[in-house]
């Protein structure tokens, strides 16, 4: 076995591990289930890399986002790393090869998504394969009272039985106590398992919210004060370009990011922001998964998220090179109806699901009784104007229908274009002096991509067609003329979502789904926008409130956040201090009490007097809360 930190200083270049990341990698070498917990920007990837590469064998990388995995992958590879990954537009014979090449040991890291495993070549093959451990990324997606449940996941453990031996390493940057207990007993964990937590405490991060009725003009002043990189996010595709435009406007070298943009577009944008030729890229939550850029110094949010895990994510972009960053939310007095608004149209009524349902039946044109396994190019503006349908429900409907496993939407991913010769030499020479202007095409193809007429190729569109001197709409035309002709194989190059059916269509009236487990996600995801509503109304220590969330006790107030610098400067008194603990005490020692009750009883005291003296004692360890979420006081 090779040694961990050479394999480190070998392919990363950095001089040794973070903090918890050489323990997480010595249990998962020694054969044991791990389960990493460690916040955004921790460096989850690098604990199963790297005990990927000191150990002969494949590591199989279950992870949701096509778009991150073909990231992971290229940066492998750009280290001379054997990694490769399966994802849907890839050919048969592409699969069949990436597979083979697992089975033979020529891979280091195979990724796939969890949907994948269930495929037959996977299934046949796996166990053929020397497989050396399971990483699952975004391991709190098996967890169905997570907040970004997947069902495909569930099908993790399956695998276990094709390969018992073989140990997982599981990771998440964001799991409640709750979800992490959750993902060990989804996934099988053995007895001699390993759990490794890092505090959730960002020393350099410093939250903010602030309450503001005009927010482009905040967002301008954060960004005039905090100099250097930003990432500010929107609910909106519209209002991504809307505010880009405005900071243009103001002399701020912007522009914006959302899923709708052609590949193209995203990857020149994502550059430019890396490199530093753009300073803030305004984004929906599209943007950031698998981005390496340490120095973002400011992560703003213009709304309200729907969760706590979505906001701590997005928020720990910010810093990531341990320097001083700010995470600010800017909010308004609407925000929170609005938020509460979108929680209503975020579990439609089961009828409104099945008309979805029956509509996408006639757009994909599927018969009753078929269409198991088929994927199709969705558009979901397209599709919703077509039948007259609100989009935002739409989304909504579909991703009911996804937990209930009918179907799996995927997120857009860029699939290069295909061409194949499928003629022999002889027919090929004839079509070229016949078609003179298709003949230079055909000329410069067969000399850059060696093998077209054995297997299909991947062509490199717009170089191509700036080589030739037309544009990529006239390469694409001549390439279609030439496949209807029957001279070659091509399928253009895509960059869209698509569906894949898990089941056969049914009758929409016959349409099930699991009524008492929706009903239970329904009370949890309004908890979870609870949480969201609390973080930016009360008056805590903005870190104590998110590392408390995430089940971690004892954490000091931040000294950086809005509400301790509040504090600073209009702090209470001792003798204040002592009176409300001395009453609290009182209180708490004859019963339990909810927090909103227990403030309520001090009608004369300004409420975030009580606030602070109750944070102080919790952090003291006076408070504690049982297990029906009431105050205790807990002597010591």
């Amino acid at each position: 076995m090779k040694d961990p930190l050479k394999i480190l200083q070998q392919y990363w270049g950095y001089p040794g591990f973070r903090p918890l990341q050489a323990e997480i990698i010595d249990a998962i070498l020694k054969g044991k289930d791990t389960l990493a917990l460690l916040p955004t920007g921790g460096g989850k990837s690098i604990c199963f890399q790297v005990p990927a590469l000191a150990s002969e064998g494949v590591c199989l990388v279950v992870s949701p986002l096509i778009a991150l995995m073909k990231d992971q992958v290229q940066q492998l590879q750009q280290r001379g790393i054997k990694a490769e990954a399966i994802y849907s537009g890839l050919t048969h014979a592409d699969i069949d090869r990436i597979v083979d090449n697992a089975v033979y040991g020529h891979l280091q890291l195979l990724y796939l998504s969890p949907e994948r495993l269930q495929s037959d070549i996977i299934k046949e093959r796996l166990p053929k394969m020397p497989l050396r451990m399971i990483a699952v990324d975004e391991a709190h997606c098996i967890s169905q009272w997570g907040y970004d449940f997947r069902p495909a996941y569930l099908e993790i453990a399956a695998v276990r039985e094709l390969v018992p031996d073989v140990p997982i390493i599981a990771l998440t940057a964001t799991a409640t106590p709750e979800v992490a207990t959750d993902i060990q007993e989804k996934l099988l964990f053995r007895k001699d398992k390993e759990v490794f937590q890092k505090s959730f405490v960002r020393d350099n991060l410093a939250y903010v919210v602030r309450q503001a009725e005009g927010k482009i003009a905040q967002l301008v002043n954060i960004l005039e004060n905090v100099k250097g990189s930003s990432v500010v996010y929107v609910r909106s595709r519209r209002r991504c370009k809307e505010i880009a435009v405005e900071l243009v406007r103001r002399k701020i070298a912007a522009s914006y990011y959302h899923a709708g943009l052609e590949m193209e577009e995203r990857s020149t944008r994502q550059e430019a922001w890396i490199d530093g030729r753009i300073r803030v890229m305004v984004s929906t939550n599209a943007f950031g998964m698998g981005i390496d850029k340490a120095d973002v110094r400011s992560v703003v949010h213009i709304d309200i998220p729907d969760s706590l895990e979505a906001y701590f994510q997005e928020a720990g972009r910010g810093g990531r090179d341990g320097e001083k960053a700010y995470a600010v939310l800017l909010y308004s007095r609407d925000d929170k109806d609005r938020l509460l608004r979108n929680y209503e149209l975020s579990f439609p009524p089961l009828e409104e699901i099945r008309r979805v349902y029956r509509a996408l039946g006639s757009y994909l044109q599927l018969a009753t009784g078929s269409g198991i396994g088929r994927s199709y190019d969705f558009d979901l503006a397209q599709f919703a104007q077509t039948y007259q349908l609100d989009a935002v429900v739409v989304h909504h409907c579909l991703k009911v229908l996804e937990q209930n496993s009918w179907l799996m939407v995927s997120d857009a991913v860029y699939v290069p274009a295909y061409l194949q010769v499928i003629v022999n030499k002889d027919v090929l020479y004839d079509y070229q002096l016949k078609h003179k202007k298709l003949d230079r095409i055909l000329k410069i193809i067969l000399r850059t991509y060696q093998g077209a007429f054995n297997h299909p190729v991947k062509l490199k569109e717009p170089q191509l067609a700036k080589f030739l001197k037309i544009s990529t709409s006239q390469l694409r035309q001549g390439l279609q003329r030439m496949h209807t002709a029957g001279i070659v194989r091509y399928r253009p190059a895509k960059d869209s979502p698509q569906i894949t059916l898990l089941r056969d269509r049914v009758a929409a009236e016959h349409l099930s789904i699991d009524l008492p487990v929706y009903r239970i996600r329904k009370e949890r995801h309004l908890t979870r926008v609870k949480a969201a509503i609390r973080y930016v109304e009360r008056d805590i220590c903005r870190s104590q409130q998110l590392v408390r969330y995430f089940g971690e006790k004892g954490s000091q107030p931040c000294g950086q956040c809005d509400v301790c610098l509040s504090r600073k400067k209009e702090g209470l008194s001792v003798s204040e201090h002592q009176q409300l603990a001395k009453r609290i005490e009182d209180l708490l020692a004859q019963e339990s009490i909810p927090l909103d009750e227990l403030v309520d009883r001090f009608a004369n005291v300004r409420e975030e007097d009580v606030l602070t003296s109750l944070s102080y004692l919790m952090d003291e360890g006076f408070i504690e809360k049982d297990k029906e979420g009431k105050l205790i006081w807990r002597s010591r």
